[in-house]
C-alpha cells in the first residue's frame, strides 16, 4: 500500500508540474496578417464634390407688377401650370405672365381731394367750352368782316389796308378757335383722370391680351427650381425660377491647395458614391484663386475650385440633377506593376518605414524603401519579396523574435 501511495503522490506531483509549465509556456500572439501582392496600382485624391449645371438661367420680373401663380395646382387652362422638372422650349413656353398691379386703396381724406380735383375738372370743362364758343362766335365774326372788306374793295371803295386788316383777324381767330379747343380736350383728360382715380376697379382684366407681359423661357431645359410660386406682387428685378440643361453637368471639387497644387489638366478621375455605378471624368481645369471654407470641424481651410467633364455618355448618369453629392478619385500616379504592401502594416523605425514580417512562425523586423502610397497600401521598392506575409496593426506584445499566429476570425 505504501508503494501505491508514492505512486498516487508522484502522479499529482507530474501532473501539478505540467500544469504550471502549460501555463507559463509562451503562446504565440495572435495577429491579423496581409500579404505583399504585386499588382496594379494607383495614387488618388479623394474628396467630396458637387454637380453643377454650366449654364443656369434665371428668369427675373423686367418690371415691378403682379406675377400670376407660375405653378397652377389644378394645371386649369388659361393658368400658368409650370412645375420644378418640366421641360421649356426657348422662346416658346410661357414661364411667367405678369399684370399691371392694382391701384392702392384710397382713405377718406384722399378720397376728398380726388372728389374735390374731379369737380374742379368738369368745371375747368364748363370753362373751355365756353372759350371754344366764343372763340368760334368772334371767329364768325371776322369772317363777315372779311366778306364786307374783300366786297367793298372789288367796287374800289374800300381800301386795301381795310382788307388785310380783315384777313388777318380771320387768321388770329382762326387759331384762337384751334388753340380753345386744344385746351378743351386737356380738360376733358384731367376728368377721365381725375376719375379713374376715383375707380376702386382692379387693372385691366387678365382676359385682355394687352394687359400682360408674358415671360417665355429664355432656353431649353427643364425648370429647376420655383422662387416664386404664388401669387404676387413683385419688384423689378426679382427672380421668379431658374431653368437649366441637365445634360449640360460638369463636377466641381473643392480640394484642399496642398491637393489642389498636384492636379494637373486632362487627369483621369473616378466618380462614385452618387448611388449609381462608378462613372469616368476628366479634370478640365484648377482654378488659380483659392478661398477660406469652413470644414464640418470648425477648421479654417484653403480650398481650390477644381472643374471636373463627365466622359460617359449621359444616359449613364441621366439620375444625377444640379447639387447633386458625389466622390471624387483624381489619379496622380498610377502603374500596373507594384509590388505593395498594406499602410496599417508599417511603423517607423528610427528614420526608416519598418514592417513585421512572417517568418518560420516568428516576427521579424523588415526594413523597406517606399516609393508611392495612398489611403490604402504602399508602394515597396525593398526589403520585401511577393507573397511575403506581414502583420497588421502590430501592437506592444509583438516584438522581432516573438511567436505570432494568424488570429482566428469567430
Amino acid at each position: 500500500m505504501v508503494w501505491l501511495k508514492r505512486a498516487f503522490w508522484s502522479l499529482g506531483v507530474v501532473v501539478a508540474v505540467a500544469a504550471v509549465a502549460w501555463f507559463v509556456w509562451p503562446r504565440p500572439v495572435p495577429v491579423d496578417l496581409a500579404t505583399a501582392t504585386l499588382g496594379p496600382m494607383e495614387v488618388t485624391i479623394d474628396d467630396e464634390a458637387r454637380t453643377n449645371l454650366r449654364h443656369v438661367y434665371t428668369v427675373t420680373a423686367p418690371v415691378t407688377g403682379t406675377v400670376l401663380r407660375i405653378a397652377s395646382p389644378d394645371g386649369a387652362p388659361g393658368e400658368m401650370s409650370v412645375h420644378v422638372g418640366d421641360r421649356v422650349i426657348a422662346g416658346e413656353t410661357v414661364v411667367a405672365v405678369l399684370q399691371p398691379m392694382p391701384p392702392p386703396l384710397i382713405d377718406v381724406r384722399s378720397r376728398q381731394e380726388l372728389e374735390a380735383a374731379a369737380t374742379a375738372a368738369d368745371a375747368a370743362v364748363q370753362l373751355a367750352e365756353a372759350e371754344v364758343m366764343r372763340m368760334a362766335a368772334t371767329l364768325q365774326l371776322a369772317r363777315d368782316n372779311l366778306t364786307r372788306a374783300e366786297k367793298l374793295s372789288s367796287t374800289d371803295v374800300g381800301s386795301a389796308k381795310s382788307l388785310e386788316v380783315a384777313r388777318t383777324d380771320v387768321a388770329v381767330n382762326e387759331a384762337g378757335l384751334a388753340s380753345a379747343k386744344a385746351q378743351l380736350e386737356v380738360r376733358r383728360s384731367e376728368v377721365n383722370a381725375a376719375r379713374a382715380r376715383l375707380d376702386p376697379a382692379s387693372a385691366t382684366a387678365p382676359g385682355d391680351p394687352d394687359c400682360c407681359i408674358k415671360l417665355r423661357a429664355p432656353a431649353s431645359g427643364v425648370v429647376l427650381a420655383i422662387s416664386q410660386e404664388s401669387e404676387g406682387i413683385v419688384q423689378a428685378g426679382t427672380p421668379l425660377l431658374k431653368i437649366g440643361d441637365p445634360t449640360d453637368l460638369e463636377i466641381v471639387a473643392d480640394l484642399l491647395s496642398t491637393d489642389a497644387v498636384k492636379v494637373k489638366s486632362g487627369a483621369a478621375v473616378m466618380i462614385d458614391g452618387w448611388g449609381g455605378a462608378p462613372l469616368k471624368g476628366t479634370v478640365v481645369r484648377v482654378e488659380p484663386n483659392g478661398f477660406v471654407k469652413i470644414s464640418a470641424l470648425g477648421i479654417e481651410e484653403m480650398r481650390v475650385r477644381t472643374v471636373i467633364d463627365l466622359v460617359d455618355p449621359p444616359q449613364d448618369w441621366s439620375t444625377l440633377g444640379n447639387d447633386f453629392r458625389v466622390i471624387v478619385h483624381i489619379s496622380l500616379w498610377d502603374t500596373a506593376s507594384a509590388l505593395t504592401v498594406p499602410v496599417a502594416a508599417l511603423f517607423r523605425q528610427g528614420d526608416d518605414w519598418a514592417v513585421f514580417a512572417l517568418r518560420d512562425g516568428r516576427a521579424r523586423t523588415a526594413v523597406v524603401e517606399l516609393g508611392h502610397r495612398n489611403e490604402r497600401v504602399a508602394e515597396v521598392l525593398s526589403g520585401l519579396v511577393a507573397a511575403d506575409e506581414v502583420i497588421l496593426h502590430p501592437n506592444d506584445r509583438v516584438a522581432d523574435g516573438v511567436a505570432v499566429a494568424q488570429r482566428e476570425v469567430q
